[in-house]
């Protein structure tokens, strides 16, 4: 390792922040011997304020109905060939009861962009699920709404609310989306998050077509100046009916890397171990514990929809009844050293 990335890892240790420059040298300067000395930082830092405890959130994937056409999504309005679906508001509480049966005290609301899901209509599943579980805490991911639909979906329950930005800069962001998407738009939309009382997750792609080293140092100075109390980051995964379909997947091994770079930016920050990890190398969650992650999804959709939430190709566990994808996830995460434990699963402060 060269002695200018051994000295970034312990000033990022110490002081949390860099500068851009920084950021894109510590990305480029990427080995063994740094991710491995990053790895063992973010590991002493994840252990400081949350143990070995991994939490885990009952992701319930209940529309895949979406307005928006981003160009890397496989549920995006111009793919005709999807399936579209929608849950009942019945069927979305039975999946948060049959997950609270087996131990989750979050529960991840997760969608498309479905203008059916008004805010009077969320509003209402919010307050089911809270009156039936006040211990638990819920977790909204509808995509970009006013900050009027924000207040009100705080006002009914929701606790936190997972917003990726999918990349900090303006260029890199008008090259994966349509025009009429505008970055300003999802910046403005974090923040009215933060204004509504919201806990924020925000969180990027790795490896999306176009990117460079210096995009991804954009999108780590944005979560240091940000701090969003979650982020959720994954290697980008080529769907067959996007535009992007020949590109290249992302790389397990730099996510974990810039895993482990986030946890020294703000150590106690909630840290997911991505289905799209998982997905893109066998013991891709459980290499994202061990550098650094602290959170797992697993799902509890109903089996007959989730080959449907297809957001990109090869996606796993899509056959599990939900009892077996948390036994085996459960048995995974221990081979690693750490332990799921039932808990609502808040920031350490």
């Amino acid at each position: 390792m060269k002695q200018e990335i051994y000295d970034l890892i312990y000033k990022l240790e110490t002081s949390h922040s860099l500068s851009l420059s920084e950021y894109q040298l510590l990305i480029e300067g990427r080995d063994e011997e740094a991710a491995s000395l990053l790895r063992e930082k973010a590991v002493s830092l994840r252990k400081k304020f949350y143990g070995n405890r991994v939490f885990i959130r009952g992701l319930i994937e209940f529309t895949n109905y979406c307005k928006n056409d981003c160009l890397y999504c496989g549920i995006r309005s111009s793919n005709k060939n999807a399936h579209r679906y929608r849950l009942s508001e019945d069927q979305i509480i039975q999946c948060a009861c049959e997950g609270y049966g087996l131990g989750f005290r979050t529960f991840v609301l997760q969608g498309g962009e479905d203008p059916y899901f008004t805010d009077e209509k969320l509003c209402q599943i919010i307050r089911r699920i809270k009156a039936s579980h006040p211990d638990c805490a819920i977790t909204l991911s509808v995509g970009e709404r006013s900050f009027e639909s924000y207040r009100a979906l705080k006002e009914a329950g929701a606790d936190r609310y997972l917003l990726r930005h999918e990349t900090a800069g303006a260029e890199h962001y008008a090259k994966l989306h349509p025009e009429r998407q505008r970055f300003q738009e999802r910046m403005e939309a974090l923040r009215n998050l933060r204004k509504a009382g919201f806990a924020v997750g925000a969180g990027f792609m790795v490896g999306s077509p176009y990117q460079t080293s210096s995009d991804l140092a954009q999108d780590l100075k944005f979560i240091e100046e940000f701090q969003p109390e979650m982020c959720g980051i994954g290697p980008f995964i080529p769907h067959k009916e996007t535009p992007f379909a020949a590109c290249p997947a992302g790389s397990a091994d730099l996510t974990c890397y810039l895993l482990s770079i986030i946890r020294l930016i703000k150590p106690n920050i909630l840290l997911p171990a991505t289905t799209a990890l998982g997905t893109i190398k066998p013991d891709g969650r459980e290499q994202g514990i061990l550098s650094g992650a602290n959170v797992v999804m697993p799902n509890l959709s109903p089996v007959q929809v989730r080959k449907d939430y297809s957001l990109y190709d090869g996606k796993i566990c899509l056959g599990e009844e939900s009892a077996q994808c948390v036994a085996c996830l459960s048995r995974r995460i221990e081979t690693t050293g750490y332990q799921i434990v039932v808990d609502r699963g808040d920031i350490s402060l």
